[in-house]
């Protein structure tokens, strides 16, 4: 009998109690204060109405407080409430976004929620009645399936990874948890089942894992899956007792095409380069993008250093042809470095190292072409390291010094100028020439620190010549490519001025003229700029370059400087007299002075003064000096 029931029959019972007790108490007392019939039968209809009346309250009273007392009220509450929970549950079930199975004991399915059938493609009525093993994959041996019921059976639960099958035929990952559902008796009653679809986050994780090996740009090997497959391939190498070979590219000139195209017609060329040197390629020959415009290539099989030149001959020969990107035609060339395994290196780590050290003999020989390592090549790029190292420390440490040239107008042979030029005053070594740690600077990135601390220096140290009443027309700096390509120059300058307090036409900035011809467009916006500052602007180691005149007349530039190559072999070299003769009469076309610099001797001085060169700098003016050494009444007589 339900617990309804037995509430009822209870309730009943009391009300038949509480009925006679009435019945049989009114009675006795009715018949013992009423003789007449007439007056008794009144009374009795009365009391009927009265126990009528009182029935009605004590229904009331029962349901509202007796019950309560007996323990009905508090069932039904929580009977109601047990309702609401249901709702709620079932509300949830069908709502959440994991798939909810449940099965009796026998194992056949009794429901399932609607991300069930969102997931696996299944209506409710084709697997109501149906077993779970409906939806195997038979990715699992029977040992997984037999692992999962004996967790069931001696916890109640399992939780695992599950590969499964869709309506559509389609296998897929899950990540499921089944728990065991027992009785008041503790007798398993059902099987419930809550999984959720992890397809994504599986192609997630296998594309992490192909982008952590893998460059996103060209889909060739990165640096690291490279390294890994390099080796292994020197292991197996070793152990059949063949050589390898590796191989660094990088594109010449690739600056060019970012700063003139677009980033995103760069990111293509490097596409269709990576596509290129593909086709290229048989088995054995992995290719990798490094980074940047450096692309890598292992040859796995290389018993003669001939068989790598010629790879790398065919890989600059294959680049020659011109790349077709949105109608623009181009052109990229190459350099190459090789180094081999084992005579070269015998790890992988060494053999990108080596080969890189060979590249840049390969760029600093004129580029588009290969090098192969050598001993030699390693010393030197050991020694760079070393130089960049204590480079970067001389900056912290306040070891570099600024040495001043003066300049001397021709005509009058007075000193009227100087040009700020950097020196390195090593604690052991003594004097550094710039030759030796200038173009390691560039190489790294310092030369734009190093440029921009000279700048300080030569303003502050102008400021305190005025001061004491030193009459100059300006202080000449260097601007190296890398510093005169940044956009923030320009702040940089006007910081400069304005914490030193220097006015701007005693700066003079010197450009070369490869920096200006790089990127003529940007190269003006940039001058264009400064100018607006009111410093001078002068192009420095001219006819070194490739200038375009039309583009040099739209320069806002006051001067050019004379390479002191073209200066050397004067007077006496007519071809060197004749290129000189040629850049003044075109700085004298277009209004601008010319000076020029590595004057040694004094007939090199006449002959300048003879062709109305305006300025000059060299040995025979006298030497770069600390300020304290510049000797400001020297005026040497030309002719």
């Amino acid at each position: 009998m339900s617990a309804t029931y037995r509430d009822a029959l209870r309730a009943a019972l009391l009300y038949l109690v509480l009925a006679v007790v009435w019945l049989q108490g009114t009675g006795y007392l009715l018949n013992s204060f009423f003789d007449s019939s007439d007056e008794l039968l009144r009374w009795q209809l009365i009391n009927g109405y009265l126990f009528v009346a009182l029935s009605a309250g004590l229904i009331f009273l029962a349901r509202a407080r007796l019950f309560e007392c007996l323990g009905i009220g508090a069932r039904l509450r929580e009977r109601q409430a047990d309702r609401e929970r249901l709702r709620q549950a079932a509300a949830v079930f069908d709502c959440t976004r994991e798939g909810v199975l449940v099965t009796d004991r026998q194992g056949l399915i009794v429901h399932v929620n609607r991300a069930f059938m969102e997931i696996t493609g299944y209506q409710r009525d084709e697997v109501i009645g149906q077993q779970p093993s409906l939806f195997k994959s038979g990715h699992h041996p029977p040992g997984f399936y037999q692992a999962m019921f004996a967790s069931l059976q001696a916890r109640d639960e399992w939780s695992g990874e599950i590969w499964n099958r869709r309506k559509s035929g389609e296998i897929y990952p899950q990540w499921q948890t089944i728990r065991v559902i027992r009785d008041d008796d503790n007798r398993l009653s059902h099987y419930v089942a809550v999984f959720s679809d992890i397809s994504a986050i599986k192609d997630s994780e296998h594309e992490l894992k192909h982008l952590a090996h893998h460059d996103p740009l060209t889909d060739l090997p990165n640096r690291l899956l490279f390294s890994d497959r390099a080796e292994q391939a020197l292991a197996s190498a070793q152990t059949h007792k063949r050589g390898c070979a590796l191989l660094m590219i990088d594109l010449d000139h690739f600056k060019l095409i970012n700063d003139s195209l677009g980033h995103t017609i760069g990111d293509r060329l490097l596409k269709a380069v990576a596509a290129r040197l593909q086709a290229l390629f048989g088995p054995g020959i992995t290719l990798a993008r490094l980074g940047g415009d450096e692309f890598a290539v292992l040859l796995e099989s290389c018993p003669q250093p001939a068989q790598a030149a010629a790879l790398a001959q065919r890989i600059l020969d294959a680049l020659k042809e011109p790349f077709c990107l949105d109608g623009h035609e181009l052109f990229i060339n190459a350099s190459l470095g090789i180094s081999l395994f084992p005579s070269d290196a015998l790890s992988a780590e060494q053999l990108l190292r080596n080969a890189d050290a060979a590249l840049f003999k390969a760029k600093s020989s004129g580029r588009n072409g290969y090098a192969l390592y050598t001993e030699e090549l390693t010393a030197h790029a050991q020694q760079r390291v070393e130089i960049a190292f204590e480079l970067r420390r001389a900056l912290e440490q306040q070891e570099l010094r600024v040495y001043y040239q003066p300049v001397h107008d021709l005509q009058t042979s007075r000193l009227i100028g100087v040009e700020a030029l950097v020196r390195w005053e090593h604690p052991q070594r003594g004097l550094v020439s710039p030759a030796e740690f200038i173009p390691i600077a560039e190489r790294t990135g310092l030369i734009s620190e190093i440029d921009a601390w000279v700048m300080q220096q030569a303003c502050r140290q102008m400021c305190q010549w005025q001061q004491a009443g030193v009459v100059l027309s300006f202080v000449a700096v260097n601007v190296s490519s890398r510093l005169f390509a940044r956009r923030e120059l320009y702040q940089q300058v006007a910081q400069v001025l304005h914490d030193t307090g220097l006015d701007p036409a005693y700066l003079e900035l010197e450009v070369t003229e490869s920096a200006v011809m790089d990127d003529p467009e940007v190269a003006l916006e940039q001058m264009h700029r400064l100018r607006e500052l009111g410093i001078r602007l002068a192009i420095d180691d001219f006819g070194t370059g490739y200038s375009s005149l039309l583009r040099l007349k739209r320069l806002p530039v006051q001067k050019l400087k004379i390479d002191q190559g073209f200066v050397a072999g004067l007077p006496w070299d007519e071809d060197d007299a004749a290129i000189v003769r040629v850049i003044i009469a075109l700085a004298r076309s277009m209004g601008m002075q010319v000076h020029a610099e590595g004057i040694e001797q004094v007939e090199q001085a006449a002959f300048l003064l003879g062709q109305a060169c305006d300025l000059g700098q060299g040995y025979w003016f006298g030497r770069p000096v600390p300020e304290a050494q510049i000797d400001w009444n020297r005026a040497p007589l030309i002719g």
